[in-house]
């Protein structure tokens, strides 16, 4: 489960050693946009240090390497492969014929290191007007694709569009992308809130980021950490009713009864399917009341 996935700055050694101290789900090791081309060699080197010396880090490790188009894109793949990331995101991605030359270069990468090939997965980051287009085809083209996150900085650049808090001008793009990874069977994740220093707009975002039927959320700093995996958390009173569906639905069975109301509302399909993944979700993260 990654509720909230934080950007560690892969030139920052500092906060790269201390990345499992945050409270995250997973982090995200930035050797793109973090870092300067002059620094991206060192920058490398760092993240791999780094990942050598905590083996055992109690976070899943996501590694952004540069853009396919550019050189460093290969040495990226070269250096974080053989590391055993749990997944590598790859940016700027636009279509599936670039999955499959980001996955031949992961393969490559395994066979040099006698890894079986398969062991490293993709989060394909979307940031262009091509890339949100051609969502699904990106989302179902690769067994190695598990995800796909959201970039509205460079997104809402390369629409023209302006940047708002309230994010009305990705508001489509949202929707497309969890539409296309929904239907491919893959996981999705929104873009990071950018304004540190707003907690309520945070929150706010992280709310409706849950709503819009995400998995989980990209942070940019270690204080939006506790309000993403809040908003993305099951609430007592969601696990309560959750409960409520699923022992209804089992004394209806039992007495030979199809259709069943609760709380005055018709319970159907869709309203066990939610209570299912609220009370797996639940389980998952070990809260009271997610066993029947």
């Amino acid at each position: 489960m990654r509720r909230s996935l934080l950007f560690i700055p892969g030139n920052n050694p500092g906060m790269l050693m201390g990345a499992d101290i945050h409270g995250a789900d997973a982090v995200i090791f930035d050797l793109e946009d973090a870092v300067a081309p002059t620094e991206k060699d060192a920058a490398r080197i760092l993240v791999r240090n780094a990942m050598r010396a905590m083996p055992d880090l109690g976070v899943e490790v996501v590694v952004r390497v540069n853009p396919l188009a550019t050189d460093f894109f290969i040495q990226d793949i070269q250096t974080m492969v053989p590391l055993h990331p749990k997944l590598i995101m790859p940016t700027k991605v636009a279509s599936a014929e670039d999955v499959a030359h980001i996955s031949a270069a992961v393969a490559a990468a395994e066979q040099a290191n006698s890894m079986p090939e398969g062991s490293i997965s993709l989060l394909p980051l979307l940031e262009t007007a091509q890339g949100i287009e051609n969502a699904y085809a990106i989302a179902g083209c690769d067994p190695r694709v598990k995800g796909l996150l959201l970039g509205a900085e460079d997104l809402s650049s390369d629409l023209q569009a302006i940047r708002s808090k309230r994010g009305v001008e990705i508001l489509y793009a949202r929707g497309r992308i969890v539409m296309a990874a929904r239907a491919a069977g893959v996981e999705v994740y929104d873009t990071p809130f950018t304004d540190v220093n707003d907690a309520e707009g945070m929150a706010e975002d992280a709310r409706l980021a849950r709503a819009l039927g995400f998995s989980g959320k990209a942070v940019i700093s270690p204080r939006h950490v506790e309000a993403v995996n809040a908003a993305f958390t099951p609430t007592e009173d969601e696990i309560i009713y959750a409960r409520e569906v699923m022992l209804a639905i089992a004394e209806a069975q039992q007495q030979g009864r199809g259709a069943i109301s609760l709380r005055g509302k018709m319970v159907d399909k869709p309203i066990v399917d939610r209570a299912q993944r609220v009370l797996a979700t639940a389980k998952q993260l070990g809260l009271e009341g997610s066993d029947l």
